[in-house]
């Protein structure tokens, strides 16, 4: 189903602080299989020393998640620091809390959103927009905030669809990849599971294989769907280290590869 195993940076988050923790992260990444990586916000130093790192222990960036105002106040900025990169993928990881409370402010936002995507796709540049579960709730009694988004975004927007967030928002993921066929270049690959807790069944984000997420239909669905970049992401609940948790996640996976 894919060549190259990617990871959303996010999940090893703690271990970018600076550039010497960021040089030996990257090279266990490398040692774990993960040769593609995609960012989460700003870098804790310096941008081009970061992307210099990661081609060291030869981990492409195929995409970001960054600063929302910097996208929106300073194409020419954002653009440059992703042609210093190597990536067209300009994504956002979430809409500002303003966009989530009515049908207005998520308006507002899909017309900025889409101003964005038409400046930068006249320099060659791809917005993505990465979803979490409150993207289905039924925002005008009716249509979900991701049916709008859908519908309303500039149809050069991507979606960077995330399985567990689509889960857990009561979607099914397999659904969301024929919806969107054609409109994803990222997928992230992330489980979820039910934890104990109290005395209450919470649901929880578990190692890629080892939750309740249908993985011998989501990834035949996703290659279908023409997914180019499988991108695993494990906010939290790690087993052991987030590393532990990732070479669980590459173990599973590895029988998708071709």
């Amino acid at each position: 189903m894919f060549q190259n195993l990617g990871l959303q940076l996010y999940t090893v988050r703690d271990y970018l602080k600076d550039a010497d923790f960021a040089d030996l992260t990257f090279k266990k990444l490398s040692e774990l299989g993960y040769t593609e990586a995609q960012t989460a916000g700003d870098p804790a130093f310096d941008e081009r020393l970061f992307g210099e790192l990661l081609k060291k222990h030869g981990i492409s960036l195929v995409g970001t998640h960054f600063n929302y105002k910097r996208i929106l106040e300073d194409p020419e900025g954002t653009m440059a620091t992703h042609r210093m990169w190597g990536t067209n993928v300009i994504g956002l990881g979430a809409m500002p809390g303003a966009a989530r409370n009515d049908i207005e402010g998520l308006r507002s936002f899909i017309k900025d959103f889409n101003r964005a995507a038409e400046i930068y796709g006249k320099e060659g540049f791809k917005m993505s927009y990465h979803n979490h579960s409150f993207e289905f709730f039924r925002v005008d009694g009716y249509k979900t905030i991701m049916d709008i988004l859908v519908e309303e975004f500039d149809p050069r927007i991507t979606f960077c669809l995330d399985t567990c967030w689509v889960a857990g928002g009561g979607a099914d993921p397999v659904a969301w990849l024929e919806k969107l066929a054609g409109r994803i270049d990222i997928l992230h690959l992330k489980d979820l599971y039910l934890k104990k807790e109290d005395g209450k069944y919470l649901p929880w984000m578990a190692e890629v294989g080892y939750g309740n997420l249908c993985w011998d239909k989501i990834m035949p669905a996703a290659e279908k769907a023409g997914v180019k970049h499988y991108v695993v992401e494990q906010d939290t609940a790690w087993h052991g280290t987030p590393f532990d948790s990732l070479a669980m996640s590459a173990e599973f996976l590895m029988k998708y590869r071709v």
